[in-house]
C-alpha cells in the first residue's frame, strides 16, 4: 500500500504567509542597512585626549562633514580638523572590566572561585583610534578617541575614502624592515 502525503490547504496558506513575511523582512533589512550607512558617519565616542579646548574623557559625536573631521560635545562646543591635515590613523583595541566596586565585591564573595567565571563576562571591548594631524601652523598633534568595537575600522575606512593619508600595517612593516637592514649595514 502506497501512502501519499498531500499538503492540505491550511499548510499551503501558512507557507505562503511565511514566504511573504520572509520577503518583507529582507526588504526591511535593506532599508535598515541604508539607514545604518547614512548614520555611520556620526559615531558616539569618548575623546581621551588631544584636541585643543576639549577636556580629557569627554563624550561626544565624531563625524565627517565634507572635508572636516568634527568632534562635538553634547553642549554644542567642539573641535575640528581638516581631513587633508591627517598624517596617519592608528587602530587599537582595549578591554575594560565593567561593574566597578560592586561587581568586584560580588566576585570576591562568590564561593568556589565563581568570581573567575563572573570575570569572564564582565569585560567590554573598545576600539581606540589615534589620529596624527598637522595644525594650521604645520605643528604635529595627535588625538585619541575610544569607541565601540568595530567602529574604529569603519572610521578609518571613511577617512581613507575622504582622502586622509593612512599608512597600512604592511607598509609600516616594510619600512621598519628596510630601516633595520640599513642599520645592520653600518
Amino acid at each position: 500500500m502506497i501512502h501519499r502525503i498531500v499538503p492540505s490547504e491550511p499548510i499551503g496558506r501558512v507557507l505562503t504567509c511565511l514566504m511573504l513575511l520572509v520577503g518583507t523582512g529582507f526588504a526591511a533589512d535593506d532599508q535598515g542597512g541604508a539607514k545604518a550607512a547614512a548614520s555611520a558617519s556620526t559615531l558616539h565616542v569618548t575623546h581621551i585626549l588631544g584636541f585643543e579646548g576639549i577636556s580629557s574623557n569627554t563624550n561626544g559625536d565624531l563625524s565627517i562633514q565634507g572635508d572636516v573631521l568634527r568632534f562635538k560635545k553634547s553642549d554644542g562646543s567642539g573641535a575640528q580638523i581638516t581631513i587633508g591635515s591627517i598624517q596617519d590613523v592608528f587602530l587599537g583595541e582595549e578591554d575594560k572590566q565593567v561593574g566597578g566596586v560592586p561587581l568586584a565585591l560580588g566576585r570576591a564573595a562568590t564561593p568556589f572561585e565563581g568570581g573567575r567565571v563572573i570575570g569572564l563576562f564582565s569585560h567590554k571591548k573598545y576600539d581606540t583610534v589615534t589620529i596624527e594631524y598637522l595644525d594650521s601652523n604645520r605643528g604635529f598633534h595627535g588625538a585619541v578617541f575610544q569607541m565601540n568595537k568595530g567602529q574604529g575600522r569603519a572610521l578609518e575606512n571613511q577617512l581613507a575614502a575622504e582622502g586622509a593619508h593612512i599608512t597600512k600595517p604592511e607598509d609600516q612593516a616594510t619600512k621598519q624592515g628596510t630601516q633595520e637592514t640599513s642599520n645592520e649595514d653600518k
